[in-house]
């Protein structure tokens, strides 16, 4: 099982992250930059805190992918 992207977050026709960020429109980075602040904070708590470092890296990846997709529909 993938405890970063567990199969109901995929439940129906819309992905649970594609609807943030759809809802939040502009303001979705700053909801993926309060993840990455939760999961880096949290880890450090907890006996897991490989696996919360992991969705703090899903997180910064998915911040990443916005940007660069911003920049292509911008200047490409």
């Amino acid at each position: 099982m993938d405890s970063i992207n567990p199969p109901h977050y995929k439940k129906g026709k819309v992905e649970c992250i594609d609807y943030i960020q759809q809802q939040l429109g502009q303001h979705f980075p700053y909801y993926l930059e309060g993840q990455i602040i939760r999961y880096i904070h949290r880890n450090r708590y907890k006996d897991s805190n490989i696996e919360d470092l992991n969705k703090a890296k899903w997180y910064i990846n998915k911040l990443i992918t916005y940007y660069e997709e911003l920049w292509q529909l911008t200047y490409m």
